[in-house]
C-alpha cells in the first residue's frame, strides 16, 4: 500500500533549475526520514540528500550549495530543489523512505522506494 511517486524531472540546460517532488501515501510521513538518491548509466546508485523527522538535513558533497532537500508534512511530500545544474547531474532520481526518523545516507537503510524520475542536463 505504501507508494512514493516522484515528479518534476525533465530536460534542462546546464545552469538551469528543477524542483523534484515525491508524494508519499499509505504510510505515516511526518515521523519518517526521507532521502533522494540518483543513478547514472553504468554507475551505482548514490546518495544525494536526506531529511530527518525534525528537518535536520544532509547533502552530498557533490550537490552541497546547489541542491536543497525539504519536506511539507501537511502534503506528505518531500522536495529536491536543484539549482545550477551540471551535465554530471544527469541521472534517474529516486525518492526513498526510512522506517525510522533519524538521518541516513546509505541506501540499504531505506525501505521504501519510488519509481524514479529522469533528470537530463545538456551542455
Amino acid at each position: 500500500q505504501v507508494q512514493l511517486v516522484e515528479s518534476g524531472g525533465g530536460l534542462v540546460q546546464a545552469g538551469g533549475s528543477l524542483r523534484l517532488s515525491c508524494a508519499a501515501s499509505g504510510m505515516p510521513f511526518d515521523n519518517k526520514a526521507m532521502g533522494w538518491f540518483r543513478q547514472a548509466p553504468g554507475k551505482e546508485r548514490e546518495f544525494v540528500a536526506a531529511i530527518a523527522w525534525n528537518d535536520y538535513r544532509v547533502h552530498a558533497d557533490s550537490v552541497k550549495g546547489r541542491f536543497t532537500i525539504s519536506r511539507d508534512n501537511a502534503k506528505n511530500t518531500v522536495y529536491l530543489q536543484m539549482n545550477v545544474l551540471k551535465p554530471e547531474d544527469t541521472a534517474v532520481y529516486y525518492c526513498a523512505a526510512r522506517t525510522f526518523g533519524d538521518i541516513a545516507t546509505v541506501r540499504s537503510q531505506y525501505y521504501f522506494w519510488g519509481q524514479g524520475t529522469q533528470v537530463t542536463v545538456s551542455s
